[in-house]
């Protein structure tokens, strides 16, 4: 067909109609766009469900939809643990946050979560803290242009690179013009194809579809080819072996909902009497869309090894099993669902960073102290043109991040930035909504703390040997460098050591006034 192998015409066929659709919707929301605000948050425009819809999109991601499968593909069912454990941990911690991080932001009309948190404890430092930890999703989303690549080089037949450029040109167009509406109208769609692609892959999963004798064949394979692709918990990989394992992927996944590429949307929905409706359809839909981790574990079952091979990568393992067991164009157009939950995470987080410079850094920091000549029109139109250059700069600084990162799982990828941020920020979201009693110097604390002790653990810089005086010291620290290869270990430790040094500092100083908690708590005595 037109030269080219049924796959890529397919995959050029649905890649255009999907293209289309962005574009539409990417002119849909420039046209609600009438100043910065709505740029960034589409503030209050939005029902429960369609945002529901977008709210989970956005959660899940490339990792969720390719890295994922990739770690189930190299370590079996014992991958599930982490699959089914961590959007429990997401979407406990937007119900635990999701009222009073509406409620104030509203209250002081804030952009972003950095600019919340700023809010809350009344601190240009804290929120530029915030800002400035923000910069890590940049990680987060090369792991979501990278997952792109890997779509467009099984569908298309691209090279890695021209891929990269493919994904990011796509995403930078209906974001540069739709902002947050372009985001959220997109990621609706999105999560709709995305739920669809989660069902097919359950029947496939527990069908034992494409293999000889169904479910249990495709078990016994399993075990034939390692007895630790069918356990529980894998003894030997660091992720998910142990009940502490579990543990922290819980806790490090609580501040996720937070992260400020989906906790903005918080302040897209119409009215709080939705809020209910809202989190319980999201959390349904959240806790759906994991188990394509399903088909990575069906994936090996039919491939074998494979994917272990040179030039090739676990990555790949959806998108091969589709390839491997359906028709070209049915394999085209769930593939292209798959780039939808890429899309669908890449545009927030654009979306989100860009307002660290326009919003967080440009409007709050610099304008009142060095354009006090301006009035609030020329402040809101700068704000806005910055947010569209600064989309074009931040997707060209995630794509060179991809390029260098192309063989790394990208769920792991994820977490190199997102675990640092999730780490520093935990302890002020949550003690910030829950606690009156937090202070300005204890988030400030608490930041540097969890910010400061992620990287420590998870880079090893603390060695064993030194403590070779104390058995306890020893074993302790020992244990800690053991847990530098998980990083939701690492972000676990963090948060609980930056929660602690919130409450004491929080406990020595001076509390925020009455007037200030009025204003962000109003009649709630939490």
């Amino acid at each position: 067909m037109f030269g080219l192998e049924p796959l890529q015409f397919w995959g050029w066929v649905f890649l255009s109609f999907y293209l289309g659709l962005m574009i539409v919707f990417g002119f849909v929301g420039m046209n609600r766009i009438k100043n910065s605000d709505d740029f960034a948050t589409a503030r209050s425009s939005y029902g429960p469900i369609f945002l529901a819809f977008a709210l989970t999109a956005t959660t899940a991601s490339g990792a969720t939809f390719l890295g994922l499968p990739g770690l189930a593909y190299t370590s079996g069912l014992s991958c599930l643990v982490y699959a089914f454990v961590y959007p429990m941990g997401v979407y406990i911690g937007v119900i635990v946050c999701l009222h009073g991080v509406r409620r104030a932001g509203d209250a002081f009309g804030s952009r972003s979560i950095p600019e919340y948190l700023g809010d809350r404890f009344d601190s240009d430092i804290v929120r530029l803290l915030a800002a400035l930890f923000s910069i890590l999703l940049l990680f987060y989303l090369a792991g979501q242009l990278l997952a792109g690549a890997v779509m467009f080089t099984e569908m298309l037949g691209l090279k890695v690179l021209p891929a990269l450029g493919v994904t990011a040109l796509i995403v930078m167009f209906y974001i540069v013009l739709g902002g947050a509406h372009a985001d959220i109208l997109t990621d609706g769609v999105q999560g709709a194809l995305m739920l669809i692609l989660a069902c097919a892959v359950v029947f496939m999963f527990f069908s034992g579809f494409g293999i000889e004798g169904g479910f249990s064949g495709m078990l016994d394979t399993l075990e034939k080819t390692d007895p630790d692709l069918v356990t529980v918990l894998h003894p030997s990989f660091p992720l998910y072996n142990s009940k502490w394992d579990i543990f922290a992927i819980f806790v490090a996944h609580l501040p996720l909902g937070l992260l400020p590429h989906i906790g903005n949307k918080l302040w897209a929905l119409k009215n709080d009497r939705d809020q209910i409706k809202f989190i319980s359809i999201a959390f349904a839909f959240g806790m759906l869309l994991p188990a394509m981790t399903l088909g990575g574990i069906l994936s090996r079952a039919i491939l074998g090894d494979s994917l272990f091979a040179d030039g090739a990568n676990p990555n790949q393992a959806i998108p091969q099993l589709f390839i491997a067991t359906l028709p070209a164009w049915a394999a085209a157009f769930i593939c292209a669902g798959v780039l939808a939950a890429v899309m669908s995470t890449a545009d927030g987080l654009v979306v989100s960073t860009a307002q660290i410079f326009a919003n967080d850094i440009y409007r709050r920091t610099i304008a009142p102290k060095i354009s006090s000549n301006l009035d609030s029109k020329k402040i809101d139109y700068i704000s806005l043109l910055i947010s569209r250059i600064a989309t074009v700069i931040i997707l060209i600084v995630a794509i060179l991040i991809a390029s260098y990162a192309r063989n790394t799982n990208i769920a792991l990828l994820v977490w190199i930035g997102v675990g640092g941020m999730m780490a520093a920020t935990a302890a002020p979201m949550f003690l910030g909504v829950l606690w009156r009693r937090a202070t300005k110097a204890g988030a400030l604390v608490g930041f540097i703390v969890g910010g400061s002790v992620f990287p420590i653990i998870y880079a090893k810089l603390i060695n064993p040997n030194w403590f070779s005086h104390s058995d306890f010291l020893f074993q302790s620290v020992n244990w800690l460098s053991y847990q530098a290869s998980n990083p939701f270990s690492c972000a676990t430790i963090a948060s609980i050591i930056s929660l602690i040094s919130m409450v004491t500092v929080s406990l020595l100083t001076k509390p925020p006034s009455d007037e200030h908690l009025q204003r962000v708590f109003g009649n709630n005595s939490v």
